[in-house]
């Protein structure tokens, strides 16, 4: 057997977060729906995940079609089952998460960012992998007592921290 890896560029358009990860159930689909519309009351969504047996179909849902669409693309290019797509507008990653990570099927999730994304997938002909989630780029450097200060005004300016 031989095993072919790929590197796949997930798009990530200004002013929107995109999240990946694992789960192993169609039931998936509806359970992320529901966790995402009562999380955040102004978050936008797309999602979809590749189902990995049965029909293998990219089954997919959410409340804006162009962020459904970008998920579907986003799945098709990955290819791997139990893979799921979520792209979001209207708040942050850190508004949701807690509430995918209960979702009773949610596996792990991968990334959640609005950096660049690539992915690593691992081609074996019939079946794909998704190994890993590169983020964003390197690091430059190490921060400054500028860039604290900064870091720390930019939390309270968004609300996070008072």
């Amino acid at each position: 057997m031989s095993v072919r890896l790929e590197v796949v560029d997930i798009p990530v358009p200004e002013g929107t977060n995109v999240i990946i990860g694992k789960t192993h159930f169609i039931k998936t689909v509806e359970d992320l729906y529901e966790a995402m519309v009562t999380s955040h009351p102004n978050i936008r969504f797309g999602l979809c995940m590749c189902e990995a047996s049965g029909k293998r179909l990219v089954r997919h849902d959410g409340n804006d079609e162009e962020l459904r669409k970008l998920a579907i693309e986003a799945c098709l290019k990955i290819g791997a089952g139990h893979v799921f797509v979520i792209y979001m507008r209207g708040g942050w990653p850190i508004n949701v998460l807690n509430d995918l990570k209960h979702v009773q099927e949610v596996v792990s999730l991968e990334v959640a960012t609005a950096n660049p994304v690539k992915v690593i997938v691992a081609d074996l002909g019939e079946q794909r992998a998704l190994l890993g989630v590169a983020d964003g780029f390197k690091p430059l450097g190490v921060e400054t007592e500028e860039d604290i200060r900064e870091r720390k005004e930019f939390l309270r300016k968004i609300g996070y921290k008072r």
